[in-house]
């Protein structure tokens, strides 16, 4: 029964964490292409970890990162209006690097399917 809790908290949080950086954290390093992918709570709600997509050059991740774990107080302080809990976790943000990982491998996949089909023509012309 715990862990389905957790997992319903995770989502929410999720959702809420998104919305209230999109609307109400107006930090100019927080890049405007990002997207809260998952939020992992603790087991006794103390902590959470939010992972964040973001498109951007390395810099613009790294900021974005930075000015968001400065900003975990206010985040966390208006998520909480919107969450009743009797605690709200602290709130850690990390880059989620998997959609990165993602486009790079469809990319070598990409590549070994165009070498294949020269190959195959080459093989066909001698």
């Amino acid at each position: 029964m715990a862990v389905k809790r957790t997992d319903k908290l995770n989502s929410l949080l999720q959702e809420v964490i998104s919305d209230v950086i999109k609307r109400e954290v107006k930090n100019p390093h927080v890049h405007p292409l990002f997207s809260v992918t998952s939020v992992n709570i603790t087991p006794d709600l103390s902590e959470a970890t939010v992972s964040i997509s973001i498109v951007g050059s390395d810099d613009e991740r790294e900021k974005t990162v930075r000015a968001l774990n400065t900003a975990a107080g206010f985040i966390a302080v208006n998520s909480s209006k919107k969450i009743v809990l009797r605690h709200f976790p602290t709130l850690l943000f990390i880059e989620d690097s998997s959609v990165e990982k993602q486009m790079h491998i469809d990319n070598l996949i990409r590549q070994i399917a165009q070498e294949r089909s020269t190959r195959k023509l080459t093989e066909e012309d001698a």
